[in-house]
């Protein structure tokens, strides 16, 4: 994969070693494709603690992401939620920190897939800017080495080399694992993740750019239309911008999604 670093697992094993407790940052929009069953293995082999944390909870109804809570709490997760990007729950997390560290003070390690905003919650747990943050897989301020940063006097936190190898679906790798400017083919992708969106929120593409289509490769060339971007030798809709975009716009909540939990 182009563009960032992807800690392997002997990294992550490395970090989870030197943490007494782990946060796993999931996106609150779909927290079960954003799980790492691999890792979670690994911290329990270590025997650190491990707290879930959805963040993004801001682009999801309070009610969906309080019962993703409860379902992860319910299978006997520590879970909270969090829209770090606004510092909205930082206190929870603070406190939920605290009630499962082993000692005080207490040392966290941050894990979770690319874009799920691990460093976000760094900077909103600390109060500033002191860790690198960007919207996009693969854009400039990808985390590349560990750092240690004083949260408070409890709570020191590191950050991990990159982000934990993506398992999930092929969809997945792609969205999260590579930046949508670098992919050759983004229509693929997108078409697939146009899917995956409508069939949690039909109307997302209404909200998100006006556009009453349910066919994917229609939506695709109506905003390329929108957009006035067109293939010069042949004037047809250059979807393939358009691709790129509704990639970006997912990672940046600017097109509404969400998954419903579905309690067993």
């Amino acid at each position: 994969m182009k563009g960032f670093i992807l800690a392997s697992w002997s990294q992550l094993r490395k970090v989870v070693s030197r943490a007494d407790v782990v946060l796993e940052v999931l996106d609150a929009r779909d927290p079960l494709s954003t799980m790492s069953r691999r890792l979670e293995m690994i911290v329990n082999e270590m025997g650190r603690e491990l707290i879930l944390v959805l963040n993004k909870a801001d682009l999801v109804p309070r009610s969906i992401v309080e019962e993703w809570v409860r379902v992860f709490r319910d299978r006997g997760y520590h879970a909270v939620y969090i829209a770090a990007s606004k510092h909205m729950g930082t206190r929870v997390l603070r406190r939920k920190i605290r009630e499962v560290a082993p000692v005080l003070p207490v040392v966290v390690a941050v894990t979770g897939y690319p874009k799920t905003g691990k460093s976000s919650i760094i900077n909103a747990l600390k109060g500033k800017h002191s860790a690198s943050t960007s919207p996009i897989p693969g854009s400039p301020g990808y985390t590349h080495h560990v750092q240690l940063y004083r949260i408070d006097k409890n709570i020191l936190m590191i950050d991990t080399p990159g982000v934990i190898p993506i398992e999930g679906s092929p969809l997945e790798r792609i969205i999260r694992g590579m930046n949508p400017d670098q992919l050759d083919d983004p229509v693929n992708p997108a078409l697939e993740l146009i899917k995956r969106i409508m069939e949690h929120n039909p109307t997302a593409f209404l909200h998100a750019y006006g556009i009453e289509e349910n066919d994917p490769l229609k939506i695709l060339e109506k905003i390329a239309v929108k957009r006035g971007w067109f293939y010069k030798k042949t004037h047809e809709p250059l979807i393939e911008e358009a691709a790129r975009t509704i990639i970006r716009d997912f990672h940046t909540g600017k097109i509404p999604y969400y998954v419903r939990p579905k309690r067993r």
